[in-house]
């Protein structure tokens, strides 16, 4: 039963080590690349007075969000091919569920009050003030957190208590609940489906909301008089939309696909689909034609290159003194 495995056996990239090194430095790239783009989004929504409304406030928090996800995930992948090694603590494997079912559960909740966030700004501008304060964006991102945070103790609880009865080898680069779910005996799997089959159902009602709420924005923006207005409000809106779906869509594959359809392949694409593309892909998506973003981080890297030159020439004249 699950009391005697003590550790899991996570996927190999490849037989040999070259293979495993050239994997290590593929997410190593995207690693660095999602910490670098989130984090100036961080900084720049931080630093800046002018960011400080609803609509930066939520991308703060979706930031955050993805900079826990792939630091979730990625970090132990990374480990594994560098040092050629397979194996993750049950323990450690637990905390890697937890972590990305809530950090995953946050960010799907925090895309619908996102969503929520510029209908209203497009379509009811003369109301975002009552309707989106500093009070009611505070309660909306929390419980957005709090939703992620009951998604990740119900399915960690209910995941980890099954008895494993088909190894400790999980055909995944971390710790994925379906992956897991193969290991349990037979038919010990099934509450912990009907617990994600009522998960899907909330995501899917979230994504129904998103798509609705992007329809009616696009029809708005068709209502524009300006072509200029037009082609910028397409432009910022699609890429949202097509990465929201990217993320929902292949993350509900990934966890309630029939296993008939299943493979080692398909599994792994889809994985990296929904759990690493999003996170490094989002700060290039929300910041590409955002200018006021785009200012602040300019602005922040000016003050930084000037205080690194004048911390450099006191340096150098206290030393000729």
């Amino acid at each position: 039963n699950s009391s005697t495995v003590s550790e899991f056996l996570l996927l190999a990239f490849a037989d040999t080590q070259e293979l495993q090194l050239l994997h290590f430095g593929l997410f190593l790239g995207i690693y660095l690349a999602a910490l670098l783009g989130n984090g100036l989004i961080l900084t720049a929504v931080a630093c800046d007075n002018r960011l400080h409304t609803p609509m930066y406030f939520f991308l703060l928090n979706l930031a955050l969000l993805d900079l826990g996800s792939i630091s979730t995930t990625l970090p132990k992948a990374m480990a594994n091919a560098l040092w050629d090694t397979r194996a993750i603590s049950y323990q450690g494997c637990a905390a890697q569920v937890f972590c990305l079912f809530f950090l995953l559960g946050a960010e799907n909740s925090l895309l619908t009050v996102m969503a929520y966030d510029r209908y209203i700004a497009i379509c009811k501008p003369l109301h975002y003030g009552s309707l989106l304060g500093s009070r009611a964006c505070v309660q909306m991102a929390a419980a957005a957190w709090g939703s992620g945070f009951l998604h990740a103790v119900l399915h960690t609880a209910n995941t980890f208590s099954l008895p494993l009865c088909q190894g400790n080898a999980v055909n995944q680069f971390f710790c994925e609940i379906p992956q897991i779910l193969k290991l349990s005996c037979s038919d010990a799997y099934l509450r912990e489906v009907g617990v994600l089959l009522f998960g899907a159902f909330f995501g899917v009602g979230c994504f129904v909301f998103i798509v609705l709420s992007y329809v009616q924005i696009l029809r708005a923006v068709l209502r524009m008089s300006s072509e200029q207005g037009r082609h910028k409000a397409f432009s910022t809106c699609l890429p949202h939309l097509a990465v929201v779906s990217l993320f929902i869509c292949t993350g509900m594959f990934a966890y309630l696909k029939p296993p008939s359809i299943s493979s080692p392949s398909l599994d792994l694409v889809v994985a990296v689909l929904y759990s690493v593309v999003p996170p490094a892909v989002n700060p290039l998506i929300y910041s590409m034609r955002n200018k006021e973003l785009n200012d602040a981080a300019r602005k922040f890297f000016g003050y930084m290159l000037q205080t690194s030159i004048c911390i450099n020439v006191s340096s150098t004249l206290i030393t000729c003194l």
